[in-house]
């Protein structure tokens, strides 16, 4: 390692503050310059549905405060957008300034694509669902709603609708497909969702797209979905997938596909850039392919692996990517691994427990584990010796893959 090393982490969410805090651990006379375009410190996005659900203060989802920062002497700036980078001359540029790197992480994530229908843009009580300010938005909204919709079969649209439907607040769901997940999730597994749902209280419209909003003095006051059903509408929240940020990249040469292309060291085509976190279209060496995964678990290993090869090491992404949920109150799913949403041609084997509310799917590829979902309270053992499965790459004959499903110890 050379003295005196520059880096430059764009982006302070898990995959950039973890970065940047592993860099100071392995050089204590390096700079290290940190930039967010949001007025905040690192914080748990993960918490911003209980946030949103009045369950935790927004003192609690703060992860690192300003003295973090000057203790590890971390150079943050906030509400500071990077606006292109030279990716010759190694220099970051925001606001007409140049900061110089030896190496540089960018960590961008994405912003929430927003409802193109007609009577939805620039209207008050439209709200995406992705950020602190979002959150205490949509928060304040509530407390006036009486019906709230929440549109988009992702996650962040079902956590609106959770979160609606927690607050004492009618609740509907318009998803475009058949089910939550549809391309994670066979029928059976979304009935179970669904059920969840039904029990706390939430309307579920399937096959439906919002057509139209209905609007008064800027105000969205209902919503006519693309079958002529009329909702009543206080509060309209969006969740309909991610733009990821990669305009300061352009003209730098570096491959950009559904997000910033890089190799299981998380380093880019050009040397000395890395990516990480939702923007990250980053190599699985166990799957064998490239893809995004936007979990918080994944976001703070690429900022490990990512600290490591800024340095000069040579770490490799190993990790197997997980998400964990509630869903609603009455149900809780576990994905890891991958899904028919990144590789179609799995094979899948269920077991299904209706008494006990539990789901379990094994997806396979060329005869190796490479995904599981769970569904249900108390339905995650085994969890350790899947995701051992997964990473040792093993085969296992079609007449193996039955018993599998009863896999218990840790």
């Amino acid at each position: 390692m050379n003295d005196n090393r520059r880096y430059v982490i764009v982006g302070n969410g898990f995959a950039g503050t973890t970065c940047a805090e592993q860099l100071r651990k392995a050089d204590s006379s390096c700079s290290i310059a940190l930039f967010t375009d949001e007025p905040y410190t690192l914080y748990n996005r993960i918490a911003l549905p209980p946030l949103l659900r009045k369950q935790v203060t927004e003192a609690k989802v703060i992860m690192r405060d300003l003295a973090w920062h000057e203790k590890h002497a971390i150079d943050l700036h906030l509400s500071t957008r990077v606006e292109r980078i030279d990716a010759t001359e190694k220099v970051a540029y925001a606001n007409g300034t140049g900061y110089p790197f030896d190496a540089l992480l960018v960590a961008t994530g994405g912003r929430p694509n927003p409802s193109l229908s007609p009577g939805v843009a620039g209207a008050y009580n439209v709200f995406n669902f992705q950020y602190m300010d979002d959150t205490k938005a949509i928060s304040r909204q509530l407390e006036e709603s009486k019906v709230a919709v929440a549109i988009g079969g992702s996650f962040i649209a079902y956590e609106l609708a959770e979160a609606f439907a927690s607050r004492g607040v009618e609740t509907h769901w318009l998803l475009r497909g058949p089910r939550f997940l549809r391309r994670m999730l066979d029928e059976i597994a979304g009935e179970m969702v669904d059920d969840a749902a039904r029990i706390d209280g939430v309307h579920v419209h399937y096959g439906e797209e919002l057509d139209h909003a209905v609007r008064s003095n800027g105000v969205v006051t209902k919503v006519v979905t693309s079958s002529g059903i009329e909702i009543p509408c206080d509060c309209l929240g969006v969740g309909l997938g991610l733009t990821i940020n990669t305009e300061l990249l352009d003209g730098t040469g570096i491959e950009i596909r559904t997000g910033i292309v890089c190799d299981d060291r998380l380093e880019t085509n050009i040397e000395g850039i890395y990516a990480g976190g939702d923007a990250a279209e980053f190599y699985d060496p166990t799957a064998e392919m490239f893809y995004r995964m936007g979990t918080w678990n994944n976001a703070g290993a690429h900022g490990k692996v990512a600290a490591i090869n800024m340095a000069g090491g040579d770490e490799r992404y190993h990790d197997v990517p997980e998400y964990s949920s509630k869903l609603f109150t009455d149900q809780t799913i576990t994905q890891f691994g991958i899904s028919p949403e990144y590789r179609p041609d799995l094979d899948l084997v269920r077991k299904i427990d209706r008494e006990k509310k539990h789901y379990r799917g094994l997806f396979f590829w060329k005869n190796r584990l490479a995904g599981v979902v769970m569904i249900g309270k108390g339905n995650r053992a085994g969890k350790r010796k899947y995701v051992d499965a997964i990473k040792s790459k093993q085969a296992f004959t079609p007449d193996q893959w039955e018993s599998m499903l009863d896999w218990t110890a840790d």
